[in-house]
């Protein structure tokens, strides 16, 4: 821009000349942060399994999160991110120090932009997209607080992650809804047609919204997600940092359809928190009235961090300790679903077959793609946590 400003000064030109020229850059239409709610406008966040018009994710970059100064999980990220590029566009933000080398490292097809951030998981720092039946899509954008702030919360400072909603929905060019409520898109899930799955152990934290209650939690959620019924299920998965995400837990199919982490190990401490969600989900309807259809999707292992993982990761007092021994989340629910395909992490060969299997039954239609993803699972999270869809805008009514 610079050049371009010496160049017209020496070619002659004045007052009257236009500069930028006509049509040297194009923007989309400004954000504006309305004062309304989705549900009153008459928006609703669709189902994952509705059409995309892309994906975002952030590149990992902490030292004190990621072993070996973020390389393995780099590589993940390229893994996961080249994956679904082949089913719709993906997006990445990286921070300015390490813009170039992820700029080489990620395929042609994904998009790089400059985005700081704290750490890497899109899914919670990103926004939670809603669309309108007259074919328009804005963005709830969430209170954050790294899982927990003070009281638990993984690692401080996050005030770039508080922002990274509000610099996605910059780029798309998508108004905004700013939430009063902390959360995060991990912790719900919603059919798209009325009905959100949570866990009371993550939205009922005291960590979260100490102030709030059940029935005020719920009003927030059907006003900013356009629902009409909330499931509320227990505990999430077993050991999960996040205190309990939904996405590792539960996720629907399709309206009436649930998909759920399940082991038969009696055990294992995540037997009891399954068979606790699988009796919720018996007794429960859905907006329309439906009992739940609920498939079972075993776990991998019980996984556990190596002493070897554990000592390439750095150690610092404002974030949380990684410790040899310590039991991984992982969770084969944790897959994305892409336009015509779904990308499932490997995690445990003695599981992997038969976790696809189902979720082949599960998606008929959909092509199934697999990447290892042990070094994302380390960082606390897997595939969709570190992923955000943004959904079509649906054909104008």
């Amino acid at each position: 821009m610079r050049d371009l400003a010496w160049r017209l000064i020496a070619e002659g030109a004045n007052a009257s000349t236009r500069y930028p020229p006509e049509g040297w850059l194009e923007y989309p239409p400004m954000t504006r942060t309305l004062t309304t709610t989705p549900a009153a406008d008459g928006f609703r966040m669709p189902a994952e399994y509705e059409p995309h018009a892309g994906c975002w994710m952030l590149w990992p970059e902490r030292r004190d999160n990621w072993r070996r100064a973020a390389a393995p999980a780099q590589r993940a990220f390229v893994q996961v991110a080249a994956a679904i590029a082949r089913f719709e566009p993906v997006t990445i933000g990286v921070s300015a120090a390490y813009f170039e080398s992820a700029r080489r490292a990620l395929p042609e097809a994904v998009r790089v932009v400059e985005l700081s951030h704290d750490d890497s998981w899109m899914r919670d720092v990103g926004p939670s997209f809603v669309v309108h039946p007259r074919g328009r899509v804005r963005g709830v954008h969430w209170r954050f607080n790294a899982w927990g702030g003070l009281k638990g919360g993984l690692y401080a400072p996050w005030d770039q992650d508080e922002l990274v909603a509000l610099k996605v929905l910059e780029i798309e060019g998508r108004d905004r809804y700013r939430a009063p409520l902390i959360n995060e898109g991990g912790a719900v899930h919603v059919d798209g047609a009325g009905t959100a799955l949570v866990t009371e152990e993550c939205l009922l934290n005291a960590n979260r919204n100490p102030t709030l209650g059940r029935a005020q939690i719920e009003a927030h959620l059907r006003a900013y997600l356009g629902v009409s019924t909330i499931i509320w299920l227990g505990k999430g998965v077993f050991n999960d940092e996040t205190d309990g995400h939904i996405d590792e837990l539960a996720c629907f199919v399709r309206p009436g359809v649930v998909c759920l982490a399940w082991t038969d190990n009696r055990r294992d401490p995540q037997y009891a928190i399954s068979a606790d969600a699988w009796e919720r989900l018996h007794d429960a309807r859905d907006a329309r009235g439906r009992r739940f259809q609920v498939h079972k999707l075993p776990i991998p292992g019980p996984l556990a961090m190596t002493a070897r993982e554990a000592r390439g990761v750095e150690l610092r007092a404002d974030s949380a300790p990684r410790r040899a021994g310590q039991r991984l989340a992982g969770s084969y629910v944790n897959f994305y679903l892409a336009n015509g395909g779904i990308v499932m992490p490997l995690l445990d060969p003695r599981r992997d077959r038969s976790a696809a299997a189902l979720l082949k039954r599960l998606f008929p239609r959909r092509r199934l793609v697999g990447v290892r993803t042990r070094e994302i699972l380390l960082g606390g999270g897997n595939i969709h946590c570190i992923t955000q869809q943004v959904p079509a805008a649906p054909p104008a009514a």
